[in-house]
């Protein structure tokens, strides 16, 4: 056993005695109503046939049956309460005893502790005085006992598994937050009705239970069910955005020159995008879809992707169906479809002679403009490409004799601006660069987060 494990069970044993010990001392005869503690008893029992278990905790309607204990009672019947519904309950599952040793001592000393807390304030003479205060003193005992009980099996699970008890209380309590205040208000309204000493109201508790239950393992699921949806969705994530990147890898394999240009367009989009003012995750979208932009010429065959001739009508109809296979291909990726879209107006021109669609001006998504102008400066300028470079500054003179014609000149004036102000390069021959680019595993994390993408 771990030493801070053993500080854990020392205390919890502690606490277990000291709770004992008090509820000895502060017991009354005029506290034992033996009717009503077995018919507590009982109900916290029975509820055990309902506990609900989630990955870090068991939570049980028994809290009902012991918060009226306390204010019904008193300290030493509640911590009773508490240790006899515990005891049981533990015989059934036969938990460690580390374990159990842990919920006696948790099960013993907070009911001890709202009871005396409920004393000291006078909880029982406030029924005859004022009969509204006396309501909202058991709701609030009841919420911060509840609070106590949760803290005290954070702690204990912080020691022992390590998790955060920020964390735990985070994912567990306040998801069912709703549910206790319900609960506690429940709870209030059965102690203020039990000032006739009518064992039937206490019936009550059984039903309220079984519905605090309902309630409970409807919340719980929930929270299930949301922890397992994230999960299926980072694995369809990484399953989706790897078939991807394995795509690009392959096309890398087949033809660097065509997965290094892809990169560099990335490379030089995002700085665009970041140049006109779009926000963070729109620069995401460019920087995605500039770098997939391309993906659909791996439908070419090898005598057009390795081509030195000029291409035929037939070949030159192949190579204008590469933005709509590629914009197909992204588009089966749940949420990736304005990088679809971008991707297929890629090489549409602002005087409308573009391909597919004949898009005129603004009907062009910027993203897909920004590509373009990036696109065709490093087509001229790279020495991983085709044709002969130029020089950069010959191709800025290019982009801006086809700018208004087939680029947008706003786009074209601020990519200009970036190149002439500072070195925006992208190193064709480093394969580092080209994995820097695609950074799988971060497009993982963004494809299976929680959030729209959008252009």
């Amino acid at each position: 056993m771990a030493r801070n494990e053993r500080f854990l069970v020392v205390g919890q044993g502690l606490l277990l005695a000291g709770s004992i010990v008090a509820g000895v001392v502060l017991s009354k005869q005029s506290d034992w109503d033996l009717s009503l503690f077995v018919l507590l008893l009982g109900v916290a029992v029975a509820s055990g046939a309902f506990e609900l278990e989630t990955k870090r905790f068991k939570v049980s309607a028994a809290f009902l049956s012991l918060v009226l204990a306390m204010t019904l009672l008193g300290p030493a019947p509640a911590a009773c309460l508490g240790v006899l519904a515990m005891a049981l309950s533990s015989a059934a599952r036969r938990p460690p005893w580390q374990s159990w040793l842990a919920n006696l001592s948790t099960y013993a000393f907070f009911p001890l502790v709202g009871a005396v807390a409920f004393e000291l304030i006078d909880g029982p003479e406030l029924l005859k005085t004022n009969p509204a205060t006396f309501f909202l003193l058991v709701f609030g005992v009841f919420m911060a006992t509840n609070a106590v009980n949760f803290l005290l099996v954070a702690v204990d699970f912080k020691v022992l598994e390590g998790w955060s008890i920020r964390g735990s209380l985070r994912d567990v309590y306040v998801p069912v937050l709703p549910v206790e205040f319900a609960t506690g208000l429940l709870t209030a309204g059965i102690a203020f009705a039990y000032q006739g000493h009518n064992l039937a109201v206490i019936g009550l508790v059984a039903v309220i239970g079984l519905v605090f239950q309902y309630l409970l393992r409807t919340a719980l699921a929930s929270i299930s069910r949301k922890e397992q949806l994230e999960g299926r969705t980072r694995q369809l994530a990484s399953l989706q955005v790897g078939l991807l990147g394995t795509v690009l890898q392959t096309l890398s394999l087949r033809d660097k020159m065509t997965a290094r240009h892809s990169a560099a367009v990335a490379r030089y989009s995002r700085e665009i995008a970041r140049e006109l003012g779009l926000g963070e995750r729109d620069q995401d979208v460019v920087h995605t879809a500039a770098l997939l932009h391309d993906i659909g010429k791996f439908i070419f065959p090898d005598s057009i992707l390795f081509a030195n001739t000029r291409l035929t009508s037939e070949e030159l109809e192949i190579v204008r169906r590469h933005p709509e296979q590629g914009a197909r291909l992204v588009a089966r990726m749940e949420g990736y479809g304005p990088v679809a879209e971008i991707i297929l107006a890629h090489h549409e021109r602002i005087d409308g002679t573009g391909y597919p669609s004949g898009l005129v001006g603004d009907q062009i998504p910027l993203a897909a403009r920004i590509i373009s102008v990036a696109d065709t400066y490093d087509v001229m300028t790279s020495r991983d490409s085709y044709r002969e470079p130029v020089s950069s500054r010959e191709a800025i003179e290019e982009l801006r004799r086809v700018s208004d014609k087939q680029l947008d000149t706003l786009v074209v004036e601020t990519f200009i601006g970036l190149l002439e102000r500072r070195s925006v390069t992208f190193r064709h021959a480093d394969d580092a660069d080209f994995e820097r680019e695609l950074n799988l595993e971060r497009r993982i994390q963004d494809y299976a987060a929680p959030r729209a993408l959008a252009a």
